[in-house]
Formats: C-alpha cells, structure tokens, sequence
C-alpha cells in the first residue's frame, strides 16, 4: 500500500513547478512538489527580462522565495528523486521514490525540463547510440548476458545499475562520490553491482562500438556498453514509463493541449520538457495552467468516486 496518496504530484521544483504548486494549493487540493531547485536551469541563472521584476535578480533568490510561497499555500515539498512511475487499475498513479517510499496520486504535472548531461569526453559524441546510451529504461534489453558501466553519482545510476543486474552479466557503477538515500545505498552495496568510487570516465574507447572506459586512475575496464545517468531520472524516462506522448517531430518534448493536458488523462506537463522558447515567463504561464487544471481534474474524480 502507498505511504500516502496526493491530489496532485509535481515532478520538478523549477519555476513551472512551483506555480504549478501554487496554483493547485489554493484550490484546496494535497499537493506534493518532488525535486530539487537547484538542478532547475534558472538556479545560476540571472533574470532581467521578467515583467514587473525591475532590475537583475537571482534565480536562486527566485526559487527559494517560490519554495517560501508554495509552503504558505500548503504545498508539501520534498528533495527527492523519481525512480519509477506505474498507473493502477483505479487509474490512481503510484510513484517509488529514492528513499524508498512509494506514493499515490491523482494527477500528475512533469516540469523537469530537457537537459541530458553529458560526459563531455572523447569518445562519446562518436559512440553515442553504438554503446553510449542515456536512458537505462530504453535500453537495457539490449545488453541481456553483456558487460556494462553506469556514470553517474546519484540515483538515476544507483537506480539503472540495480536495474542492469536484470539483463547484464557484469554491472560497474563509476562515481566520484556516491549521494543517496541510506535505503538505496544499502541496497547498491547489497547487491552484486561493482562499484568504482572515487575515480571517473577519462575516454570512452572503440571504433563500431564500446569496447573499454578508460578511467582517470589509469584503470582501463573493458565493457559494452555504458550508460550515462547523470543526476534524476529525466522527465522524458519517467513520462514514457506510463504512455505519454512525445511530439512527432522531434521526439525530445512532451506534447500538451493548450491545457497542458497530455494524451493521459490526469497527467499534464510545463516548462522547458514542453518545448522551446526556455523562458521563466512561459514556464511560469503553464505552470499556472497545469496546476489549476490538475487540481480541478483531482477534485472532479474524488467527487465521481
């Protein structure tokens, strides 16, 4: 059974989340805003182009004084990441998280944004998609009985190696320095996954695919594959995992109605994983919309069940 179930779940606490938060609060729904202001691009960001905000302001002043509204709402917060995602047979959407707690929930808005880190090491460009691959999720058949490294320090590659366990022979996790929950550290270290912490990726090597990481120990360790997991799991892994729809064009956006609604009812999107342009103005603008919207779709269904 879930831990507890929520009006609404909103995966992103960057600027379209937070008004999401808002929005949804003051229409006296539970809210819960899963996520982190600093991994939000407007965190480092400096903002002068923003209406009625004379002046340049910070954008992590922005986001703590949004955290800060959104707590006067009744917006419940948490800086935790989002592992998987699954819709029940009462079309209630449960959520595990990296603490090990699993969630409930009405609706959904995902405003994570789009960004896929990378490595940025030689080798990579090249390989990508000839064993460089970002998304364990997508890819993981693909190297049923191989041998395959996770990059990463967080949980999106503590999750992805632990998933990887089910198809590869061999699992490597490389990390600087490991971050989690006691509960998903336990299980990392329980497990049969080899992990490599305190080194890094120095090269990705081979011609017509992955042969070997050089590492930045001098340690080179042959493989087939490896996967990039830096940070959370994406927006855009979370949102396929429950059959939302990307844009036919580019295969890289969530594709909402001017609602912000998606092809699944009850989960809505905001902000940059919508698509360009990457303004605070216009992730700000759907926020407003998704939330209201969810929070109104929430209290229809509560009513109706």
């Amino acid at each position: 059974m879930p831990d507890a179930t929520y009006d609404v779940v909103i995966i992103g606490a960057g600027p379209a989340g937070i008004q999401a938060a808002i929005h949804a609060s003051r229409k006296k729904t539970s809210v819960l805003m899963l996520g982190r202001i600093e991994n939000s691009a407007l965190y480092n960001a400096h903002i002068e182009n923003y209406a009625c905000i004379a002046g340049i302001s910070e954008g992590k002043d922005l986001l703590e004084a949004g955290l800060t509204q959104t707590k006067g709402f009744g917006t419940e917060i948490s800086a935790e990441d989002v592992l998987k995602i699954n819709q029940g047979e009462d079309q209630l959407f449960t959520l595990e998280l990296e603490s090990g707690r699993e969630i409930s929930t009405r609706t959904l808005i995902f405003s994570m944004g789009v960004s896929k880190k990378k490595l940025s090491v030689p080798g990579e460009l090249d390989l990508a998609g000839k064993g460089v691959s970002y998304c364990v999720d997508c890819d993981a058949n693909f190297y049923r009985g191989a041998t395959v490294m996770v990059a990463g320090n967080r949980s999106a590659a503590i999750d992805g190696a632990l998933t990887l366990l089910g198809y590869a022979e061999k699992v490597y996790l490389v990390a600087k320095e490991l971050q989690g929950s006691e509960s998903m550290l336990k299980r990392l270290h329980d497990s049969k996954v080899e992990i490599l912490e305190g080194t890094w990726v120095k090269e990705i090597q081979g011609e017509n695919g992955v042969s070997g990481i050089l590492l930045d120990n001098g340690e080179t360790v042959q493989v087939d594959g490896i996967f990039i997991e830096l940070g959370s799991k994406g927006a855009l892994e979370l949102a396929t995992q429950i059959g939302v729809q990307l844009d036919m064009d580019h295969f890289k956006y969530i594709d909402v109605t001017r609602k912000q609604e998606t092809n699944i009812a009850g989960v809505y999107a905001a902000g940059d994983i919508v698509g360009p342009p990457y303004q605070m103005a216009k992730a700000v603008g759907e926020g407003c919309v998704a939330g209201m919207e969810a929070a109104t779709f929430a209290r229809k269904q509560k009513r109706a069940g």
